[in-house]
Order: C-alpha cells, then structure tokens, then sequence
C-alpha cells in the first residue's frame, strides 16, 4: 500500500493466492464504492470463490451463489465513467440491463478497453497484482480460489 492511500477508501483482499490492495475510486463511482465496502463491512465477501476467470481478460467474483447468477439483492444505478480497462481495473460485473450491477466484480489481467463505458470501474489494484495473476482459471473454475477475507484498510487494526 503506497504511503498517500487513503484508508477509508483501500480494501485489502486476502485471497488464497495472497493479498491485494485495491484504491477505490469513489470520484469515479460514489454510489458503488459506498455499497462495496458496506458489503466488505458486512463480511459479504469473505469465502467467496473466483468464479469465472478467463486468461488474458479477467478474474470475476463476488457471488455467494459460487454460480455467476447471485448477489446481495440490490441492483446498483450504472456509474460509467472514463476510466479505462486496463491491467489492474477493478469493475463491477452486471447483466445485459446497464443498471443491474449488484455485488459481482472483476479485476482486469489486462488491457480489456473494449469495456471502457459499458461497465463502471471502481477501483484499481495498487498492490499485490501478481496474486491476482496466480488465480486458478476457468468458466467455471474447478477447485476455485477465494476471497478470504475482504476489509475497508481503515476497519483492519
């Protein structure tokens, strides 16, 4: 984590690959950061498998269901915004309907610009990315690994 983050706006991830330090963007999208750490605040997120991820694009989780089909029950009000795709990119997962982002979210492996304002990105990892690139892949995933635990860095003492 660099020295200027903010930690009432870093969450730390610790996966079965290892620790991620994500900054989230609540300049970009206000509304989405607020419910991302109301989840990690709640304990949402820990145990949740890396259900869908695909080599050279993405490591998508955040669904208690394990499936791709579940979430928390409150869809979210989309927030694109001008950030881009890149590696590194935190976003958040939806259905065809812009407006259904709900609890799922992805890290990009790499440039996926191709997304850039049909999906709203949250958030960028600032550390531990090399344990996002060892996530098992897969669509599903066999034998997935998970969010072991997922903390506001302001909550961890």
């Amino acid at each position: 984590m660099t020295d200027n983050a903010d930690p009432e706006n870093t969450l730390v991830l610790e996966t079965t690959q290892g620790q991620v330090t994500i900054a989230l963007r609540p300049d970009l999208a206000p509304n989405h950061v607020a419910r991302i750490k109301e989840l990690a605040r709640e304990g949402f997120y820990d145990g949740v498998v890396f259900h869908r991820v695909i080599e050279g694009f993405m490591a998508q989780t955040g669904d208690p269901t394990g499936t791709g089909t579940g979430g928390s029950g409150h869809k979210l009000k989309a927030e694109f915004n001008s950030a881009s795709h890149q590696r590194g990119t935190a976003s958040m997962a939806r259905a065809q309907d812009p407006n259904s982002a709900d609890s799922q979210f992805f890290i990009c492996f790499g440039d996926a610009s191709f997304l850039d304002g049909q999906y709203t990105v949250w958030g960028e990892v600032t550390d531990g990315m090399d344990n996002v690139d060892k996530i098992k892949r897969g669509e599903p995933v066999i034998d997935p690994d998970k969010i072991v635990s997922m903390k506001v860095a302001a909550d961890i003492g």
